[in-house]
């Protein structure tokens, strides 16, 4: 693994606690990185300082405080996501986190929700980053080709983070520069105002299409590549709805002849498969000088949990478990099922569930739930980490964000949206699962194919708010408090909306 991005969890300083924040960071003169990067005899004299900078940027993917400095791929984003959608439940028990991921569970959740405010704040503090970057590298003095490299790394991960803000909160701030001065902060627009998602979206667009035509093809482990570039820039044109874009960049992934599917799909979930030949982009974790760094509580918080009878060392909360809806979609003989779900032995003969690397797991009277995300399981057994201070149960874990599966779906929708050859790439994903082809696939192929292929990766929620079907998929898995017109979107943090002076716009129905 890349030695620079292991580095990224390192406990940096952080630039930005909120967006509105950036008023306290101007006026206690932080700094960034412990260094500082307003001054261009720094950046000058240092130029190495410009990849630190940009490994600043991505160690904002492995944000993951709910309950503090920022949430970007933590509990709150797994509640945000997965739990939100018909592919899982809570998990645990009732009352566990009920009045924190309960509320996202059922579309009970108000403006005063503590995930929604970290998910705001840790996200921004990913862009502050990258606007910190951008503001240095303007006086940085290495060459011009390799600078152009790293802006263009810095400007994929700011139209990541700026995606994922638009995609639950709607249109947000877009702050794509560092305030001048605290009087810039306070009185600018810019930063207590929401632009429109359309807007925003152009500009996560004109990010991609720099990162695309700068990044190279072959880029180091754990740096964003031309074809994640592309990838995600087809992703964000599939939510715009400009299909003749999504062809264009997924058929240049395609043939770029850089990416194919593992034979094995769980195995691109276990360590042995990490940065694999279906790896477009994953977040890394690890080791680095004798220590583990990763995402807090994304693996615990996931894992199986102690329940009735007990009497074993439980793996984790119990949360983020995998719904009888997901397990009900899948086909006969798909062999992604058995790589995605944990199934606890509810048979009565107490034969407990046996897991790849041979760890018994009890049977129901002993496991609080019946069901279990098996894409996050970590091993204590086959995969293994130097000691950290962290016990085995919170264990780093790549979090893999772009997979060639992926693209080939997008292409496969794109082909049905224009007119086309959906079934090619379709097909080469089922063969994958040990399905018979498709012949001339329909929407409702691509929708199948795409919740089962990604179940309990992040992305089912959006899908179905991007299709319009969130409200009656919400309503018949049983999540009936779902109300259409209001929570396709996450309110607008109530304390965002009063550290602007009540200038940021509230979304309807909150």
């Amino acid at each position: 693994m890349n030695q620079k991005v292991k580095h990224m969890k390192s406990r940096l300083t952080r630039l930005v606690g909120t967006l509105f924040s950036l008023l306290v960071v101007l006026s206690c003169n932080s700094d960034f990185l412990n260094v500082k990067v307003q001054s261009k005899e720094t950046i000058t004299t240092d130029p190495d300082l410009a990849n630190a900078l940009v490994i600043g940027a991505y160690s904002s993917l492995l944000e993951g405080d709910p309950f503090g400095n920022g949430d970007v791929h933590g509990f709150a984003f797994i509640s945000a996501t997965n739990i939100m959608s018909d592919d899982a439940d809570k998990g645990s028990f009732a009352l566990d986190q009920a009045n924190t991921i309960g509320v996202m569970d059922d579309f009970t959740v108000t403006s005063t929700d503590q995930f929604c405010n970290t998910l705001w704040t840790g996200h921004y503090n990913g862009i502050g980053a990258c606007n910190q970057a951008l503001k240095a590298f303007k006086s940085a003095t290495i060459d011009a080709a390799t600078l152009t490299e790293l802006k263009a790394e810095v400007r994929f991960l700011r139209a990541y983070y700026y995606f994922a803000l638009v995609r639950m909160f709607g249109g947000v701030p877009l702050v794509l520069q560092v305030p001048v001065d605290v009087h810039d902060a306070l009185t600018n627009p810019v930063y207590q105002t929401r632009a429109t998602a359309t807007v925003v979206y152009d500009s996560i667009i004109q990010d991609l299409q720099y990162a695309s035509n700068n990044l190279p093809l072959n880029a180091s482990v754990g740096h964003a590549s031309k074809g994640a570039a592309q990838s995600m820039l087809a992703k964000v044109y599939m939510y715009t709805g400009n299909w003749a874009q999504v062809k264009v960049l997924t058929d240049a992934v395609i043939a770029s002849g850089k990416y194919q599917l593992v034979p094995d799909y769980a195995l691109q979930f276990r360590q042995a498969g990490e940065n694999g030949p279906e790896s477009i982009f994953e977040i890394e974790t690890g080791t680095f000088n004798n220590a583990n760094y990763g995402i807090a509580n994304y693996t615990i918080s996931q894992g199986p949990r102690v329940g009735g009878a007990g009497g074993w060392n439980d793996m984790g909360y119990g949360f983020n478990d995998p719904s009888v809806t997901l397990i009900n979609s899948y086909e006969p003989g798909d062999l992604r099922k058995a790589g995605t779900i944990i199934f606890i032995d509810n048979s009565g003969t107490h034969k407990g569930t046996f897991l790849w690397d041979g760890v018994r797991l009890p049977s129901s009277d002993s496991v609080q739930n019946l069901y279990y995300n098996y894409k996050t399981y970590t091993s204590t057994v086959k995969e293994t980490y130097p000691p950290s201070g962290i016990t085995d149960k919170d264990r780093p874990q790549n979090v893999i964000i772009l997979r060639y599966a992926d693209v080939l779906l997008m292409s496969a929708e794109a082909a049905v949206q224009l007119g086309g050859d959906a079934a090619t790439p379709l097909n080469l994903v089922r063969a994958r699962a040990g399905l018979p082809p498709k012949g001339g696939p329909t929407m409702a192929d691509i929708k199948q194919e795409r919740h089962v292929e990604l179940a309990m990766e992040d992305d089912r929620f959006w899908d179905l708010v991007r299709w319009g079907d969130a409200a009656s998929v919400m309503i018949a898995s049983g999540k009936t408090n779902f109300v259409a017109g209001k929570n396709e979107l996450l309110p607008i943090p109530a304390t965002q909306i009063l550290l602007s002076n009540g200038k940021l716009t509230q979304n309807p129905g909150y």
